[in-house]
């Protein structure tokens, strides 16, 4: 017959045996659902909506950053004309069009957007060197390339050394199909500071946060211009 004593030990034992296999299982399911994002889920969302060229492809802004620690290209069928989708680029930004995207989220974090839904002439005159704010706080972006119909290149950039040093670019690009359509290619390409946590942070935090955003951004436009187009 056990003992009081012998008996607890043998519950904690138990009990120790039942929490590591318990924490097995879920590091085993994390692992698991790592694995599964990074070989399925991310390549799939950096290249949605593009072709196999347009994802090879170079793009206007490429050289701003010629060996990007990521990139992604995502992409969209529009039946409308490209100078037709060309003004609701022209007008992104905060305070100005907005980017036509879950503004309930943007706002969320303070951005204060307010997405368009005509076309706004005050803001259909770019030029290289105009600040495209996104959030009324953060240093805007700023426009690198503007070639009216055809693309808009957009950059960030960071002080290093007394220089500014490009970090990030965000590419628009308009190619007609013919017949009254046009593809519409987004291209983000970053680079970071050394370091695992600014790893983590652009690969698991700003990679799906923007696929997400860019997503609805690219469908919120292809509605707005085929919308004007049927009128």
């Amino acid at each position: 017959m056990s003992t009081p004593v012998t008996g607890a030990v043998s519950a904690g034992r138990s009990g120790g045996l039942g929490a590591a296999a318990g924490i097995a299982a879920v590091s085993a399911a994390v692992a698991a659902a790592a694995t599964a994002y990074w070989l399925l889920v991310r390549p799939w969302h950096l290249r949605w909506g593009a072709t196999a060229g347009e994802v090879q492809s170079a793009w206007p802004g490429d050289h701003l950053i010629p060996h990007p620690m990521a990139s992604a290209t995502h992409a969209v069928t529009i039946q409308s004309p490209a100078a037709e989708v060309w003004p609701w680029l022209a007008q992104m930004g905060q305070g100005r069009g907005g980017f036509y995207s879950y503004t309930w989220l943007e706002n969320l974090i303070g951005c204060r957007i307010e997405n368009a839904d005509r076309i706004l002439q005050e803001h259909q005159h770019l030029q290289v060197g105009d600040p495209i704010s996104v959030h009324p706080d953060a240093p805007p972006l700023g426009v690198a390339i503007v070639d009216p119909g055809r693309s808009l290149v957009l950059a960030a950039t960071l002080a290093e050394q007394g220089l500014e040093v490009v970090s990030g670019t965000w590419a628009f690009m308009l190619r007609d199909l013919g017949e009254g359509a046009c593809r519409l290619v987004a291209r983000t390409r970053w680079t970071w500071p050394p370091g695992l946590s600014a790893w983590v942070g652009h690969r698991l935090a700003l990679e799906p946060a923007h696929f997400v955003m860019e997503r609805r951004m690219l469908l919120g436009i292809k509605q707005r211009a085929e919308a004007g187009s049927r009128r």
